[in-house]
């Protein structure tokens, strides 16, 4: 069955740009393994998710549609309006590129998480953060 573009309209708007899902269960596991972090800050650039400001480490929860994950095979998944996707898609993969390169060269710390790793291997990112953490405390 065929979405109206009214439908298509309503779904996007549902969308939250804070406080996803896979922003939520990463913080959580985060916190109850006894990190304290600032979330969405608006001081750092590029607005990370989660920020450990003194140690200088920025995460950021990416989900697959709007971040491109393996962009070079799904970007020919769209079928409607490509004009519009391909672009905007394409314009958040080079701002992602942007943040990293400007916090890597302020001395920040980047990770960033797929929603699908998050989900699956929640145990393996609260580590990368972990090791980021601790090797951030030698500094």
């Amino acid at each position: 069955m065929a979405k109206t573009q009214e439908q298509i309209h309503f779904n996007m708007q549902q969308i939250k740009n804070k406080d996803s899902h896979i922003e939520l269960v990463l913080r959580k596991a985060l916190w109850h393994k006894g990190f304290r972090y600032r979330k969405n800050v608006k001081t750092v650039y590029g607005h990370p998710d989660i920020a450990f400001i003194g140690k200088k480490i920025a995460i950021f929860c990416d989900s697959e549609f709007w971040h491109g994950y393996d962009w070079e095979n799904r970007k020919n998944d769209f079928k409607v309006r490509q004009d519009f996707w391909i672009p905007k898609i394409e314009r958040n993969i080079e701002r992602d590129n942007e943040v990293n390169a400007k916090l890597l060269q302020e001395g920040w710390t980047v990770l960033r998480f797929w929603g699908t790793d998050i989900r699956k291997n929640l145990d393996d990112c609260v580590s990368v953060v972990e090791q980021a953490y601790n090797h951030n405390l030698k500094r």
